[in-house]
């Protein structure tokens, strides 16, 4: 293996650590089939626990249930029986000397239940004493609501390890601890249409979208994660996106478990077109450190978790209100039949200001035909715009002319979503509006978004009329307004090109893979030529080059490689030459090769730094320089980073990430991530770059990265010199560190 007294990883000895890696590895996505795990050791499949008993059990033991008043317990034992009552379980309290809880008999203890129960709810202080009653009661699952775990430090995060390892041993599945039982709120079941699924890591937090169901939005379930001593976000979005009902998922996530384990439930969401939005804390190191001290769970690399949801379709927000408003439009409106949107107003300034902020985030408002202007100016007056924004003057709402120009421009077929803001309300026209949008809407596929403005929202035509309509999404601020539509469009453009990258990952090493290990030398960094010997195994193309030991030997090496050359000095403990001078570039003669042999050996011993020799390259002409690398993500394992590069890489900051397993789109996609993207389509006369070489370079390296990123460290190639088009691409310089 690596780190053995040779530093090779044979292919059987690596299969046998991937078999054990799979049966080591915690959480639903774990397998011990080889055939189920990725050539690095990484689960392919999530393993979707059935948690149709969790939120439907037939039968409950609430352990340590109470019924004196001014005791928190009570208060919950109340709650978990009006629960029941409402979803036809048996309650079983649980309590050492009490006979009856609320006139319900009790248990004096778990082993003593009258029945196998589905789902035990734990109002204990430790909840680890009785995991193994409850494994010999062979309890399905349980909830833990005490807290004092991993949230509150070190002390903390031993016991709630103590708590998974006994669960893990049970066979039973657990909800908590440091959660709530918000799972067992009163849903409304007078409400149709498809329903929000809601996972919270804080129970507070997801108050403002279950009180969506007010305003006659349906929700499902909830599920209230806590600090995912077990079961986690990753298991509920994973189920919820087989649901029939489940029309959305809304999720505010304070850190990721286990970063695998949230790909392969994003993946299944996106696969069967189930949108999911979330709240990620962690954009700061503020909210970071917060997330930390609440949960216990890791927030993860914030620009790594951002790439990571986008490549697989969740939609992040900052915000709970557009966690809300989102995730309603998503849960409710049907897929797009057309991508531009028409502001509709009564304004011209509000349709103005409007289209700018539509434009800014990214919509398109299409111009309206010629033919349609027209046609709506047989009811707008001749002097109003109604190009797109539409503005009618106002008077026209008041009459049969108001439905007609809705009809109209519902009609339109390069219109996709009519979006009409109302400022404020304006009686009786602001009324004949509403009923006339909702109205229309009942007789269209296409999405029809209201903002009411008005700060009151106690109006008739809000409460009333907007609110009591399943076909209009309303909002109260633009701005959510516009990102929920962008969202609804991305979405469903995402969906209907969607393939699950786990499908083509690699399960077997590639034959690269037994050269790659005999460089590799655990916990050191390799010389620039063996890095270089090591891209060359991946089939990345690097300079001609010679290694050599004497100022000879360097000037035979330049004569066969042919002048202009490179030297470069070569050793495992070099990381910045150029700092150092020891790069010497366009090299044109034997004298020249001679002397800078010469300089660089009395650097190299001035500065105390050891060589394995001095590198004579290929001088290669001029391109686009690029950076690609490799770096080891703490939730996501390896990630690959491109972006510009060169020796201001560290100033430009410009890079994109990704994480494996991704193809070819993908990676050109994070192409277009990079500020400086067009660099590589030509500027001030410089030919385009050689993009296709540039994207192969980027999916090798990503091999690299699952074979060998659990053994990488780091590894950096820059500058990659992206030539011309057609001409490819040339590592010129290579950095790998091995864990």
């Amino acid at each position: 293996m690596l780190g053995s007294t040779h530093g090779t990883l044979t292919t059987d000895s690596r299969r046998a650590r991937i078999i054990a890696c799979g049966e080591r590895r915690s959480g639903p996505a774990v397998h011990g089939r080889v055939d189920d795990l990725d050539v690095g050791g990484r689960p392919l499949h999530a393993d979707v626990p059935d948690l149709s008993r969790f939120f439907r059990p037939e039968s409950v033991a609430v352990i340590g249930a109470s019924d004196t008043e001014g005791r928190p317990n009570t208060g919950m034992t109340r709650q978990l029986l009006a629960w029941a009552g409402r979803v036809g379980a048996r309650v079983h309290p649980v309590h050492p000397t009490r006979p009856a809880v609320f006139g319900v008999p009790c248990a004096p203890s778990v082993a003593e239940l009258p029945e196998q129960v589905d789902l035990a709810v734990l109002l204990i202080a430790d909840p680890l004493p009785v995991i193994g009653e409850l494994a010999e009661a062979k309890v399905r699952f349980a909830v833990a609501f005490a807290s004092g775990f991993a949230e509150t430090g070190e002390a903390g995060a031993a016991a709630q390890r103590r708590l998974t390892e006994a669960v893990r041993r049970s066979g039973l599945r657990l909800l908590g601890p440091n959660t709530n039982l918000n799972a067992f709120e009163r849903f409304r079941d007078d409400l149709d249409g498809p329903a929000i699924a809601l996972i919270t890591q804080s129970g507070h937090q997801g108050r403002p979208v279950f009180a969506l169901q007010e305003l006659g939005i349906r929700l499902s379930h909830w599920a209230p994660t806590g600090n995912e001593a077990d079961l986690e976000s990753a298991d509920f979005i994973s189920w919820f996106a087989e649901q029939p009902e489940v029309g959305a998922i809304a999720a505010y996530v304070e850190g990721l478990k286990d970063g695998r384990a949230f790909l392969l439930a994003a993946d299944r969401a996106a696969s069967r077109g189930v949108p999911v939005v979330a709240v990620k804390v962690g954009r700061t190191e503020a909210g970071a450190r917060t997330a930390a001290s609440h949960t216990g769970k890791l927030t993860g690399a914030d620009d790594v978790v951002d790439a990571a949801m986008r490549q697989y379709g969740v939609i992040r927000v900052d915000g709970l209100d557009e966690l809300q408003d989102t995730a309603a439009l998503l849960a409710r409106a049907r897929p797009p039949l057309a991508e531009g949107v028409a502001v509709y107003s009564i304004s011209g300034g509000t349709g103005a200001h409007v289209a700018d902020l539509a434009a800014a985030a990214g919509l398109s408002l299409p111009a309206l035909s010629a033919a349609k202007q027209a046609e709506l100016h047989q009811w707008i007056p001749e002097y109003l715009g109604v190009a797109n924004p539409v503005d009618n003057g106002g008077h026209p709402v008041g009459d049969a002319r108001g439905r007609k120009i809705i009809d109209a421009l519902l009609a339109d077929p390069s219109v996709g979503a009519l979006i009409c803001p109302v400022t404020g309300p304006f009686p009786p026209l602001s009324d004949r509006l509403v009923r006339d949008l909702v109205d229309a809407a009942e007789e269209t596929d296409k999405l029809v978004c209201v903002v009411w403005g008005s700060p009151v929202g106690t109006e008739p035509a809000y409460r009333d009329v907007l609110l009591g309509s399943s076909r209009v999404a309303t909002f109260r601020t633009v701005g959510n307004c516009l990102r929920a539509v962008r969202a609804w469009l991305d979405h469903h453009r995402f969906t209907a090109r969607y393939r699950s990258p786990f499908d083509e990952a690699p399960r077997t090493p590639s034959p690269s893979f037994r050269k790659a290990a005999a460089l590799m030398s655990p916990g050191r960094q390799l010389s620039e030529h063996a890095a270089k010997q090591l891209l060359r195994a991946y089939g990345i193309r690097v300079p001609r080059e010679q290694l050599v030991t004497s100022a000879a030997a360097a000037v035979r090496a330049a004569a066969q490689i042919g002048y202009p050359v490179v030297m470069k000095a070569s050793g495992d403990r070099l990381a910045h030459k150029s700092e150092l001078g020891l790069v010497r570039v366009g090299l044109t003669s034997a004298s020249q090769v001679r002397d800078a042999y010469r300089d660089m050996n009395d650097i190299a011993r001035y500065e105390g730094v050891p060589l394995d020799g001095i590198l004579v390259c290929q001088m290669v002409e001029p391109g686009v320089e690029m950076v690609v690398g490799v770096t080891h993500d703490e939730l996501f394992g390896p990630t690959v980073t491109a972006g510009l590069g060169g020796v201001l890489v560290e100033v430009l900051r410009d890079t994109a990430v990704r994480v494996p397993p991704f193809g070819e789109d993908e990676a050109r996609a994070l192409l277009g991530d990079l500020r400086g993207r067009a660099l590589l389509d030509g500027v001030r006369g410089r030919p385009p770059a050689d993009t296709d070489a540039l994207v192969e370079v980027i999916l090798r390296v990503q091999r690299m990265a699952l074979e060998l990123g659990d053994h990488i460290a780091e590894l950096d190639i820059n500058p990659l010199l992206v030539l011309p088009r057609g001409q490819g691409a040339v590592a010129l310089d290579a950095l790998v560190v091995c864990r």
